[in-house]
């Protein structure tokens, strides 16, 4: 008997069931995106609305995508959004919050 064997893409590195998974995909883009926001406006004190905000978006994104994900290669990415967004967090937290001078 003949087996057949699919050629592996070299696009997914990790995706070892070669199905699309569009959701996962999306989370991972918002979670990054979230991620290097959340990350980059910590830097600045006056920016500690945004960092916060996008560091709370972006590890909830990224947590509901730990849990729907399928692949090494969608956990991968949102672990490293999550780590991101949550530094952008704490950042933001320390420097004002989520509603610091806005409410009150």
């Amino acid at each position: 008997m003949a087996h057949a064997v699919r050629p592996r893409s070299s696009v997914s590195l990790f995706a070892t069931d070669g199905k699309s998974h569009p959701l996962q995909d999306t989370l991972v883009a918002v979670t990054l995106a979230m991620g290097v926001l959340a990350f980059v406006t910590a830097m600045f004190h006056s920016l500690h609305l945004i960092s916060s905000w996008a560091g709370l978006i972006g590890f909830l994104t990224g947590a509901y995508g730990q849990y729907v994900s399928v692949t090494t290669r969608e956990r991968f990415p949102l672990i490293l959004g999550m780590g991101a967004s949550a530094i952008g967090f704490y950042l933001g937290m320390a420097h004002g919050g989520l509603f610091g001078g806005v409410v009150g």
